[in-house]
């Protein structure tokens, strides 16, 4: 009782804390104005570069940067923003505009090229003697920022964040305005990459004497049923006097009961210093974090000055152990895994880079659902959302740097980098970079990695670093000093390369690149279409299969990321324009799947997977021979045509089966056996299409203004079956406070718009299938999404928007 009374004090003395404490977060997403600017005539960038805005602190006469500007005739938007995703397509032959999904954005398209955002906010007088901070998760890109004509920075990065300190610029007296000039004429990554302000925004306000961004460091080491965890704090002292108070964690399980907490340390810290703080304590019983059971824990961070609580800071951490084998593999808290992963770009159908957090759990659990227990954030970092969701689904994570370099610049990111995302358990690997053939096969490369790898063990020891090496056998540079050697296809030289380096782990970073499009049986270059079976790839790539039978049958293989889990915007290969998207995924750009997610599915899950393809209209062809593919997991296959067998077939593992059927309307029946159990699978010959079908991933929203859900639009027969062949075009409407924020189909070479005029949503089927969007409002009540198509049965969903 005495044990629960103290866990109950000390609960209650932290939520008691928690409202009294001095600091807040703040969102600043809402209520901002956008304009474009002008990359090569200032006469149209509002006169930047004709006026002097850095001889001075504070110097603004009356340009853009002057808090009184008048942008009342921008337009309004809430962030995250993506502005080139609104864009028309553009045909071009330059390689920017093709490897960039032919978006006008770039040096050449200058009119779109330069974005100014502007937003307005006021703060209490009563916090005058707080510290205030500017926190952007993620500007693209080359942001210049002021705040009440004061310049406060220049975040170079596209995909890595940074914090600014703007207390002393603070206006208490009437609004504070943030100036933000966004310069994305030249891009950093050869894909699709949006711009703006993709990511959130934040104002923090702190006492002086506070915990920074990316303070804390949790880390652990498992004895047995229990573990050590460590927690080093950072304080730093913003006074102008030397800071004496206090510290102290405390560890408390998902649900929020105390399980152990530290004695309070003393610090001290000099004017404008910070302290380092490292203090442990023991977790009993300890339940480790996995991709089955993510379980997470919390470490609650309390910072004392003056015998007053100052900042508090909440750590979501998990406990787990992870060892490199080179010879047999990978393992997780002492359990083989072979990793079974997915590289994926951040854009989404509909709304590019600037997603919603819960698509963020929506894309993860797609994947979780295909069997993918690993994602590379290929290749950047990833917004925080991101980790957060792989860290709550139980995903692994390969956290990239953006380029192979050892420059100021790119140190601070990789700096950045690091602390932002050590906490996350789900990052098991970072990545230094990413084919960089000029210099990975020399000592430019092996210098560059080296420094690189230094500071990632300084930062986090915890973790070991791999780099993503389009190299065959190969040893010289990057492969002479990375601990995990990483293979970008050439999965015919790893058995080779190991043979010469046996000591070395090795990782497939990116295998496959198959090329398919969703319901597309035979190659189409005019279209730029290729069929969607595991039989096309570039000349760098290979099937499915050729990758994965070698990864799965040798344990020296820790596994492999397929290239890609879903299709992205840009790098259409094989065929350029009108193809505007990529081919690589195993789900199309709305995370619809195509046939080889039942190949990895039926050899990356147990699940009961019997999956039958082509479909089966097939008008034209009645008596021709048709191809039949059987994916699944079960031992033997018997396929039938209305009634009438085709024979029985025993599945090879890690492979798939085939048949030559004379198409004839009807059914196409598999059977299969799978451990003594019958499974059955069929596909039909549908009529022609008859009505409108609405699935939704959620129908309760939390009415914030942030949450989102995406429903799937499928176009039915009579009958209610999916017709495979259908492409209507399909009217939205929505009544209630929600509004549509993208719709999409994963069709590669559509030129539809992905923004439509509010009103005006609408968006064709390809091959049965389409998507739209809905992001939620700030009222409770009844939301209505109706979806209407010429000639067919009208069909709607209701949402419920709840506080």
């Amino acid at each position: 009782m005495k044990n629960f009374q103290k866990q109950y004090l000390t609960a209650l003395f932290l939520a008691l804390s928690f409202i009294t404490s001095a600091q807040q977060r703040i969102s600043l997403d809402d209520d901002w104005r956008f304009h474009f600017g002008h990359a090569a005539n200032p006469d149209k960038d509002f006169d930047y570069g004709n006026k002097l805005l850095f001889h001075k602190s504070n110097v603004f006469e009356t340009t853009v940067v002057n808090p009184k500007f008048i942008d009342t005739t921008w337009r309004k938007i809430n962030v995250p923003h993506d502005w080139v995703v609104e864009l028309p397509f553009v045909k071009s032959t330059t390689h920017e505009m093709d490897t960039h999904g032919y978006k006008p954005v770039g040096s050449a398209y200058p009119e779109t090229s330069i974005g100014w955002y502007r937003k307005r906010f006021t703060v209490a007088k009563k916090d005058s003697d707080k510290r205030f901070e500017l926190q952007f998760d993620g500007i693209y890109r080359n942001a210049a920022i002021w705040i009440n004509g004061f310049y406060v920075g220049t975040n170079f990065s596209g995909y890595l964040g940074n914090t600014y300190d703007v207390t002393d610029f603070m206006n208490f007296e009437g609004d504070n305005v943030i100036v933000i000039r966004v310069d994305a004429t030249q891009a950093e990554g050869w894909f699709y990459e949006g711009a703006g302000i993709y990511r959130h925004v934040w104002l923090n306000i702190t006492d002086k004497v506070f915990i920074p961004q990316d303070g804390i460091f949790v880390h652990s080491e498992i004895q047995g049923k229990n573990a050590n965890v460590t927690i080093e704090t950072t304080i730093q002292n913003n006074h102008l006097k030397t800071a004496k108070g206090t510290v102290y964690n405390i560890i408390t399980d998902r649900n929020g009961k105390v399980l152990a907490k530290t004695s309070e340390q003393k610090i001290s810290s000099g004017i404008r210093n910070d302290v380092t703080v490292k203090q442990q304590l023991k977790l009993d019983n300890v339940r480790l974090w996995s991709v089955d059971d993510p379980y997470l824990y919390k470490v609650i961070t309390v910072v004392k000055s003056d015998n007053q609580i100052v900042h508090q800071t909440k750590t979501r951490f998990g406990v787990k152990n992870v060892r490199f084998d080179a010879k047999e593999g990978f393992f997780l808290n002492g359990k083989h895994l072979k990793i079974q992963g997915t590289n994926n770009h951040q854009d989404h159908a509909g709304i590019g880079s600037a997603l919603p957090d819960y698509l963020q759990y929506y894309r993860i659990k797609l994947l979780k659902e295909l069997g993918c227990n690993a994602y590379r954030a290929s290749h950047n970092a990833p917004t925080p959302e991101l980790l957060e969701a792989c860290d709550s689904l139980g995903m692994l994570v390969v956290d990239e740097q953006r380029l192979l370099n050892s420059s100021t610049e790119y140190i601070d990111q990789f700096k950045r980098l690091i602390k932002r995302d050590r906490n996350h358990p789900s990052v098991f690997l970072w990545s230094i970079g990413n084919e960089e053939q000029n210099i990975q096969g020399n000592d430019y490369g092996k210098k560059i990695a080296q420094t690189l790898l230094a500071i990632q063990k300084a930062l986090d020891p915890t973790r070991t670093s791999t780099y993503a090496a389009d190299m065959a056998n190969d040893f010289k540079g990057v492969n002479e000093v990375i601990p995990i050697r990483g293979f970008n296809y050439r999965e015919y030289a790893v058995a080779d390369y190991h043979r010469d380096h046996p000591n070395q782990p090795l990782l497939g970073t990116e295998m496959g690149s198959t090329v398919t499009t969703r319901g597309i049986y035979e190659k189409d270059e005019i279209r730029a279409y290729v069929p969607d079976q595991d039989i096309t790839h570039p000349w760098w790539a290979s099937k499915a299969e050729t990758w994965w039978k070698l990864a799965a049958e040798n344990n020296y293989w820790l596994g492999g990321f397929v290239w890609t889990g879903f299709d992205y915007r840009g790098e259409p290969t094989p065929y350029k324009w009108p193809n505007i998207s990529s081919h690589f995924g195993i789900m199309d750009v709305c995370g619809f799947p195509k046939n080889i997610y039942y190949y990895y599915q039926s050899w990356w899950t147990d699940k009961d997977v019997l999956h039958i393809s082509p479909h089966w209209n097939w008008p034209e062809k009645v008596g021709q021979p048709i191809e039949v593919w059987v994916n699944s997991n079960a031992e033997e296959v018997e396929l039938f045509l209305n009634g009438k067998t085709l024979g029985k077939k025993v599945m090879p593992r890690n492979s798939h089966l085939k048949w030559q059927v004379n198409y004839e309307p009807g059914t196409l029946e598999a059977i299969g056996y799978k451990k003594g159990k019958k499974i059955t699978s069929k596909t039909e010959t549908t009529g022609t299409p008859y009505k409108v079908m609405l699935t939704t991933d959620k129908t309760t929203l939390s009415a914030d203004g942030k949450d989102a859900t995406v429903c799937n639009v499928s176009i039915l027969d009579e009958k209610g079956r999916e017709v495979p062949i259908a492409d209507n075009r399909v009217q939205f409407s929505l009544s209630g406070d929600a509004k549509i924020i993208g719709v999409g189909n994963g069709d590669p070479s559509s030129h539809e718009p992905d923004k439509c005029a509010e009103g005006a949503w609408q968006r064709s089927a390809f091959n049965g299938k389409c998507q739209v969007i809905i992001l939620a409002g700030k009222k409770t009540g009844t939301v209505i999404l109706e979806a209407k198509s010429n000639g067919l049965q009208t069909a709607a969903v209701t949402l419920e928007l709840q506080p």
